[in-house]
């Protein structure tokens, strides 16, 4: 039962760097005046950007085309004849600018981030409580991040805007939304919206507001932010912060993780809520099994090379890749015949019969996940091995190798929590950059049989659209 419902905002539907028509008051009942002398209506502003989270464009099939499909966990998978619009390209690390995923994610990001902007705008005059006030522009501010953390991940250093913006200023919006900042700017930015966010958040809140952004949600994030960096010192010393508030562990069972049964448990920093009517539009039905019975499009399957990085008697295997002949674990059993692939993202398999289910498969009941506690112990091993803390470093590992059904290890090296962190967040969309952060994605896409350039293939191509809008003001990265 989902315990926190985002509530539906009247929103312009526009692009964020194209018009200047996106408002994010519920203008169809009350007006600006109605909404700053009304508290009540705080909370929707504050909705509206958890809410962009559900759309097809953010957190579904352009964004599982990015950071899956062109690592080496996954293939494009569905039929021989189906792009999927554009994921046979980067199946093949064939990125351009005129790809439409990459629009995709850039605008809805952008979006995302408009509201967030406008969000903390109008909450500054709202007459509100003001530790309520406080809290509620530290939610927008760990939105802003995350969006943030997207696209400099996806694109290097990109326009920061962070102020409500009027767009008939024109030099206002060469100045900030058509000049892209450097890659540097970008993560300060970030790292400076969680650090305020960290300040009001609460570390819980009651059952009715169940998915919030959390203390130790921003403080997670913020650990991961400074990992990207190679912070080392601080993204250790933050990810101690959160283990330290004792309120997160491993779930002892690793295929409830990605269920309905482990949504919002001690495993769960943060994640997408989606409720029966109101999911995540797309990401269950696109990476469903295709062909008879209809379970979905066939997207994004494990690849070969997955199947075989794992050790044996790893539980994990078994609960992130769905097999063709299978019995799975509601009792489903999967055609030998029929589907088009031998392979499905078991994670992303959402149960017709032991879950909340309406027939609807496009937008499931199921949540997203976006920032795990085991994730947080991969990265606090990570840093702790670049300072030198390798007594520290093995604990955490070995408590993911526990659960996972292994051996503990002896002793850790890179090499070793690389391998780790792979088979741990298999098909969880960290894989790409994992491999680009690293500088382990030529060695890793050659193995696989895909082309990296390095100098060109870190970073995606600004979409030649947004190009485009600007007028050239946005200057497209190396080699593209």
């Amino acid at each position: 039962m989902k315990l926190f419902k985002i509530s539906t905002i009247a929103i312009a539907a526009s692009l964020f760097l194209a018009s200047c028509d996106l408002n994010v008051l519920p203008e169809d009942k009350i007006s600006e005046e109605d909404f700053l002398s009304n508290p009540k209506y705080a909370v929707e502003i504050v909705n509206a950007a958890y809410n962009q989270m559900l759309d097809f464009e953010m957190y579904s099939f352009a964004w599982i085309g990015m950071t899956s499909i062109s690592s080496d966990d996954a293939d494009k998978g569905s039929s021989d004849g189906d792009a999927g619009t554009d994921k046979d390209k980067f199946d093949n690390l064939l990125f351009d600018p005129t790809l439409r995923s990459l629009n995709d994610v850039w605008k809805k990001r952008y979006a995302g981030i408009y509201r967030c902007n406008e969000g903390i705008y109008y909450l500054s005059d709202v007459n509100l409580e003001q530790s309520l006030k406080d809290r509620y522009m530290g939610e927008l501010k760990f939105l802003r991040a995350m969006f943030y953390f997207d696209l400099v991940r996806s694109f290097g250093g990109v326009p920061v805007v962070v102020e409500k913006i009027d767009f008939k200023d024109e030099n206002k919006v060469n100045e900030l939304v058509y000049t892209r900042k450097s890659k540097a700017d970008t993560y300060a930015q970030i790292e400076k919206d969680l650090k305020e966010a960290i300040q009001v958040l609460p570390l819980q809140y009651g059952s009715t507001e169940t998915g919030r952004a959390t203390k130790g949600a921003a403080m997670g994030l913020l650990a991961k932010v400074q990992l990207y960096q190679e912070k080392w010192n601080e993204s250790y010393n933050t990810a101690g912060q959160v283990i330290a508030t004792g309120l997160y562990d491993l779930l002892p069972d690793y295929s409830h993780v990605w269920r309905e049964i482990g949504e919002n448990g001690k495993e769960s920093l943060f994640e997408i809520q989606a409720t029966l009517g109101k999911g995540v539009n797309g990401y269950t039905d696109v990476q469903g099994g295709r062909g008879t019975p209809d379970y979905g499009w066939g997207f994004n399957t494990p690849t070969v090379n997955l199947v075989n990085a794992y050790e044996a008697n790893d539980v994990r295997k078994a609960a992130t890749i769905m097999f063709t002949g299978q019995k799975l674990w509601d009792g489903f059993q999967t055609p030998t015949t029929g589907w088009s692939n031998p392979r499905y993202n078991y994670k992303a398999y959402h149960s017709r019969t032991a879950e909340s289910w309406n027939d609807n498969k496009g937008e499931t009941a199921k949540n997203v996940r976006l920032l795990k506690y085991s994730d947080l112990l991969l990265i606090r091993a990570e840093a702790a091995l670049h300072i030198g803390q390798t007594a520290e470093a093995l604990t955490q590992v070995n408590a993911i190798r526990e659960r996972a059904g292994l051996e503990p290890l002896a002793s850790v090296n890179l090499d070793q929590l690389y391998r780790e962190r792979r088979l741990e967040m298999a098909m969880e969309h960290d894989r790409w950059f994992d491999l680009v952060r690293t500088g382990k994605a030529q060695s890793a896409m050659t193995a696989d049989g895909k082309l990296f350039v390095i100098g060109k293939h870190e970073v995606y191509p600004i979409p030649e659209e947004q190009i485009t809008l600007s007028k050239g003001l946005l200057k497209q990265n190396p080699n593209y």
